[in-house]
């Protein structure tokens, strides 16, 4: 077993990406608190119980990220459990409801997204770096989901695209000012993941629908997995990470070059 690097809390860790990131950085020498809504509370119990099962603390927080009292009270929490925190990623987040021209868009549905995916990381970076300037020099890592998505526009997906582009204003704004307390903000963005989201992302309800498009776009004619961004997120939650800061990096398997 790997020497302990810290404490990591990573959110919307029930499945798919999330899932992914918090195995990947308990293999990493990482004690990790896991995050999701209630809803998903027996798959969360059983990532806590794998991790424990890698040799690493692991503490269960349900909680909506979109509420602040739950965020601050979630982190509290995890800084109490784990005697402190040094990585936060804030992976939570929704899909948009594909396949609707932007006229015809519900202002609920606008609502809907951003909430999740703008407010939910703002109230994750706000609280997680509160809580390591209060911890002093010991620094950190901040690290958000943005996406393809939010690199470049996308037919039919408004808020969705909204929403992660304002995750990397939000990851250029912390960064420039947490910077002096020794603690990095980054975001990744992924393209399309074989994810249980994969559906919800196709107007037709179908994943093999856009696995078979993006195989075809990408220059390494495959769709990404999971374990691609999470190795991404261990890169980032490293010590070797340090002069990174502000940066919103692509996981997409070239169909989008910045």
């Amino acid at each position: 077993m790997s020497a302990r690097k810290g404490v990591a809390l990573v959110t919307g860790a029930a499945q798919g990406i999330g899932r992914s990131i918090a195995l990947k950085l308990a293999d990493d020498g990482f004690d990790v608190a896991v995050n999701d809504i209630g809803a998903n509370s027996h798959k969360l119990q059983t990532l806590v119980e794998e991790i424990q099962g890698k040799g690493r603390a692991s503490s269960m927080h349900v909680a909506d990220v979109s509420q602040e009292e739950e965020v601050k009270t979630m982190i509290q929490q995890v800084a109490e459990h784990h005697a402190g925190f040094d990585v936060m990623v804030a992976n939570a987040g929704v899909t948009g409801k594909p396949g609707v021209p932007f006229t015809e868009i519900p202002v609920e549905e606008w609502d809907r997204v951003m909430t999740n995916n703008a407010r939910g990381t703002f109230l994750c970076y706000k609280h997680a770096g509160l809580q390591l300037i209060k911890q002093g020099r010991r620094g950190g890592r901040i690290i958000g989901a943005s996406s393809i998505a939010g690199k470049q526009g996308m037919l039919k997906q408004g808020p969705y695209c909204a929403s992660k582009f304002a995750v990397r204003g939000l990851t250029q704004s912390a960064a420039l000012e947490f910077g002096a307390h020794g603690i990095t903000v980054n975001a990744f963005a992924p393209g399309a993941i074989d994810t249980p989201l994969l559906a919800q992302a196709s107007v037709t309800g179908d994943p093999a629908d856009i696995i078979t498009k993006v195989t075809e776009q990408s220059p390494l004619k495959r769709i990404g997995t999971t374990d691609d961004v999470a190795n991404l997120v261990s890169f980032l939650a490293s010590e070797e990470s340090q002069f990174i800061t502000g940066q919103t990096i692509s996981v997409n398997g070239g169909i989008y070059f910045d």
